[in-house]
């Protein structure tokens, strides 16, 4: 919807005033969960957190940032950080990730969008290959979609198809494995029946084969490829179901880590090699761990590890897997079309906004807060600062990261007077927590905690209002757990480390000089989410917020 058809004028909120400088800050990856030696949150240090916590019920309470919250399609389903910057930002929520697949393939929308078109081009002489994660854990991808993507290109002209499939075992039951692949057999077996080619070509473990994230180790990219588009890896078998079982049956084998196999045929040669004028899909729904294999197959240039060859294929994602990147730049799914963000709305209405983070959540605090679109509503009313994040490391190293220079630009930019909106993303609680080292981690939080009390000194000064929450759960819960609660171990009695996100529901804080008296978190919206934080803002900036909008999480009762 342009701005011509959009009446961009907000309403006067009819109690609070205009004219407050307002400090947003989301804590990446800051959850709240019981308080344990795993929860980093709890252990670290934080006596800005603890002292905003202390205005519970008032002005500190949790909210949803998780599953049905942030447009995922259930309530198991872990938020993440684009999903969440998205809800804050936009005030509403969009299908997303799985949720948008699932629509996209029951209308059929997903075969008349230019991604198929695309990719169609290669079924007459090519191989169209399928690349991703096989289980029905429902984080990174799901069973089911593989299965009607299938049938619909099976029914659309594909006369070639060859799945390279990577076992899960993390996000499901190890060994689990198995009965997905004669699943996907069965499945192929009904396509060959309907004269279409189909075939496993090659498998491996997510965690040592393709799927790895946030550039850890391209090692594992490089085994991926090598088996899929060079046909090579150190175990060769005739079928997808053998190759599962045997190398299961191995001393210690896992799903997770099952080493990379090529299926061959009788002739002992691989059954389907990436070659110069084939399509190929990832099918994974989730992105942070199909970026790298993205970039190895669409870049010309490239020199993370030797491809050996690169073939000239066309190559399009289940989804967009960066938005900054546009990457790829073909894909089936399109993302959800976010229109009238609060960012644009508070633009339109004369609030002038400073956003700042390092480079790893820049683009959350600015792109996806924007509801994925780039650059400025108005460059005479915004300014966006990004500070380059330690390169080449990985974040347990440098635990502080960026967190204090964040802080120190977000003061400087309060403490001018030229900014109505002053919004930082702190990513520590987040990157740190990803590594699985709970000693940084600790450290991490402390050091974002800093940050916090930072900008709220800053807040005081200018007689402002801070709003402080976070996109998703992370440093809070470090370790695997049982259906009880309890610390899942290893075979060795060691604790399993968890460093993905998490369910857990995420704190908001509202406060400084500048708040009104009155002014609490309403008592009858028990399951706010991140989605309720853009009114909740507009509301602070003396607005009120679109009447299709979230609804505000305060409310102001006469003292």
């Amino acid at each position: 919807m342009g701005s011509s058809e959009t009446s961009w004028t907000l309403k006067d909120h009819p109690k609070l005033p205009k004219g407050k400088t307002i400090g947003v800050v989301v804590l990446d990856g800051w959850g709240e969960a019981n308080p344990d030696q795993y929860n980093c949150i709890h252990i670290a240090q934080t006596p800005a957190m603890d002292s905003l916590k202390n205005g519970a019920p008032n002005t500190w309470r949790l909210v949803k940032a998780h599953g049905k919250a942030v447009g995922l399609p259930t309530d198991d389903d872990m938020g993440n950080s684009e999903v969440g910057h998205n809800a804050l930002g936009a005030g509403r929520i969009f299908a997303q990730g799985a949720q948008l697949v699932d629509l996209a393939l029951a209308s059929g929308k997903i075969f008349e969008g230019e991604g198929f078109k695309y990719i169609k081009e290669s079924f007459e002489n090519g191989t169209l290959h399928l690349i991703g994660l096989l289980s029905d854990g429902g984080v990174h991808s799901r069973l089911d979609q593989v299965q009607l993507l299938l049938k619909g290109v099976g029914e659309r002209g594909a006369k070639r198809i060859r799945v390279h499939i990577l076992t899960d075992g993390r996000d499901v039951l190890d060994g689990s494995s198995v009965g997905f692949v004669e699943t996907l057999e069965n499945d192929l077996a009904q396509l060959r029946e309907k004269g279409v080619d189909a075939k496993i070509a090659s498998g491996g473990g997510r965690m040592h084969v393709t799927m790895d994230r946030y550039e850890n180790d391209w090692n594992v990219v490089k085994r991926g490829w090598d088996a899929q588009v060079l046909g090579e890896a150190p175990h060769k078998f005739k079928s997808a179901i053998e190759a599962v079982k045997v190398l299961r049956a191995e001393p210690k084998a896992n799903d997770q880590y099952l080493p990379p196999f090529v299926i061959v045929g009788e002739d002992g040669k691989p059954v389907g090699p990436i070659v110069d004028g084939d399509a190929v899909v990832t099918f994974n729904f989730r992105a942070d761990r199909m970026v790298m294999i993205a970039k190895a197959l669409q870049y010309e240039n490239f020199d993370k590890f030797d491809r050996v060859r690169f073939p000239k294929i066309r190559y399009a994602g289940m989804l967009e897997y960066d938005g900054e990147l546009k990457l790829p730049s073909h894909y089936l799914v399109s993302p959800p079309e976010i229109d009238r963000t609060s960012g644009e709305y508070l633009v339109h209405n004369g609030i002038r906004t400073f956003a700042c983070s390092e480079t790893v959540k820049f683009g959350h605090v600015t792109f996806f807060w924007n509801g994925n679109r780039s650059g400025y509503f108005n460059p005479q009313m915004e300014e966006y600062v990004e500070i380059p994040s330690d390169s080449g490391i990985t974040f347990n190293v440098q635990p502080k990261m960026k967190a204090l220079q964040i802080a120190e630009k977000a003061r400087d930019a309060i403490l001018s007077k030229k900014f109505d909106q002053v919004r930082v993303n702190l990513p520590n609680g987040d990157m740190v927590g990803h590594t699985g080292d709970i000693e940084a981690t600790i450290v991490a939080c402390k050091a974002a905690d800093d940050a916090v009390k930072m900008i709220l000194d800053a807040i005081e000064q200018v007689g402002g209002i801070y709003v402080v929450t976070a996109d998703h759960g992370n440093a809070e819960d470090m370790v695997k757990r049982d259906k009880s609660g309890k610390p899942l171990l290893d075979k060795s009695g060691n604790i399993q480390i968890l460093t993905s996100h998490t369910l857990q529901p995420v704190p908001i804080a509202i406060g400084g000089p500048g708040l009104s008296a009155g002014v609490r978190f309403r008592k009858d919206l028990p399951t706010g989410g991140l989605a309720n934080v853009a009114a909740t803002v507009m509301n602070l900036h003396g607005f009120e917020a679109p009447s299709d909008y979230e609804p505000s999480l305060i409310e102001v009762v006469d003292n």
